[in-house]
């Protein structure tokens, strides 16, 4: 195996309970200058216990127990602090507002705060590493394209996979290659036993009688598709042929799954509807100083089998129509608006009707679907599903196309949609749910 989440996310869930009671024991061998009693331990552990239920939540919403590939690790540090801030505050209001679960004195509770961070600080830097060392695996890739040298680059520079690809074959230079100098020699001379290999390139099927004779060798392969998805979680567009949206998507009605979909939808539309509902005059007062009407604006998207919907939004532009200027502008309000999602507010009417979901791929606007729809081959198989306010691509992709027609982004944004599509299940949405709750409160936007 390239990469075990679950075991990692075993681990560091494990981890992370074994840290709160450490830091719990040892706060009170601070706070009262000697070993603590089973007694009074027990006196702590027990509102404690409940206190660590809802940060293993907080820390399940942060992205703590996801994949650490190389770009999470470098926001790890930023990720915690954040995770931690939210726990503190969780606390106090648990300890100071609730008498029956208070501890005698408060100190402690701020003790406690201190020495977790730290400890949970260094097991998520330094422990998890300590824990996932071992011998890594020496590997070949045969593929070609972009996607081979992220791959590359991703698995090479983190400890967490138990893999390092020691060399690499170009499929699109496979011509002219010493198949026997550039593979079976490395095999031999450098103890390998797995190849990565994109069976599905045409381009392969010259070598696979050599690549077939070191079976014999003890050397397994494995489908770089696979590899690819499990550790970016999204689909390699490079990569994929006809023949995999055969094998993988499908439009047959998954009865319960949809039911239940749809039944969370409409509770949901209408929790948060009323909230709407509460709001909104204040939002339109708001749109009326400072630009006047109208309230909303109504715009067409794609939806469902390329039926187009129309969406409706709290409106945040204005056009500026002085001297013959027709520029549009977000106003001020319409940037705040945007940036807490209240602008979306409106479209709770779509989901009530059936336009869209909560969860799915978000609805784009018809001119640019046609832009796409031949610049980005397979484009169209994300109308496939119904689209929905928040996806997974909106809540991976770094860098998300805005406004214009930007197909280098929007292939990107396809290959999550994709993921999305292949992999979508109750757990998935409320997962994605989850995510977008916490991207809203730290105001992130989605």
């Amino acid at each position: 195996m390239v990469y075990n989440g679950k075991k990692e996310s075993l681990v560091l869930f494990l981890g992370d309970i074994i840290f709160f009671f450490i830091s719990l024991w040892i706060m009170l061998v601070v706070r009262y200058g000697g070993l603590p009693s089973q007694e009074l331990f027990v006196s702590h552990a027990v509102p404690f216990s409940m206190l660590f239920a809802v940060w293993i939540a907080v820390f399940y919403i942060a992205g703590l127990y996801e994949k650490h590939t190389v770009f999470l690790k470098k926001k790890l540090p930023h990720i915690i602090f954040q995770a931690q801030v939210i726990n503190s505050i969780i606390a106090v209001l648990f300890f100071y507002f609730i008498p029956y679960f208070g501890i005698t004195p408060k100190t402690n509770l701020f003790i406690y705060l201190i020495i977790s961070f730290g400890f949970m600080l260094l097991w998520r830097i330094y422990g998890v590493e300590f824990f996932g060392a071992g011998k890594k695996e020496n590997a070949i890739i045969v593929a070609s394209g972009s996607e081979m040298k992220e791959l590359v680059e991703e698995v090479n520079n983190n400890s967490r996979y138990n893999i390092r690809f020691v060399s690499s074959l170009d499929l699109d230079k496979v011509q002219g290659v010493d198949f026997q100098q550039e593979i079976v020699s490395r095999v031999y001379g450098e103890d390998i036993h797995m190849i990565a290999i994109d069976l599905r390139n045409e381009k392969v099927e010259p070598i696979l009688p050599s690549l077939y004779n070191l079976i014999f060798s003890k050397v397994h392969f494995i489908d770089m598709h696979k590899i690819y998805e499990d550790i970016f979680d999204r689909i390699p567009l490079s990569l994929v042929r006809y023949n995999w949206f055969l094998e993988n998507i499908s439009v047959s009605p998954k009865v319960t799954y949809d039911a239940l979909k749809r039944v969370m939808d409409i509770i949901i539309a209408v929790i948060l509807g009323i909230i709407a509902l509460i709001i909104t005059p204040f939002v339109m007062f708001a749109i009326l100083i400072e630009d006047g009407k109208p309230f909303f604006f109504i715009q067409e998207r794609v939806g469902v089998n390329n039926k187009t919907v129309r969406v409706i939004k709290f409106r945040s532009m204005s056009v500026d129509l002085r001297e013959g200027n027709n520029a549009r502008r977000i106003t001020r309000v319409g940037a705040f608006l945007r940036k807490t999602r209240i602008d979306e507010l409106p479209q709770l009417w779509n989901v009530m009707k059936g336009d869209l979901s909560l969860i799915g791929p978000r609805p784009e606007m018809p001119e640019l679907v046609k832009v796409y729809e031949k610049e980005i081959p397979y484009y169209n198989i994300r109308h496939l599903i119904k689209p929905g306010l928040s996806g997974w691509a909106q809540l991976y992709q770094v860098a998300p196309p805005k406004f214009d027609a930007a197909a280098s982004e929007t292939k990107t944004k396809l290959s999550y949609d994709l993921y999305y599509i292949k992999n979508r299940s109750v757990v998935l949405d409320i997962k994605i749910a989850l995510k977008t709750l916490k991207a809203l409160i730290s105001r992130t936007g989605v």
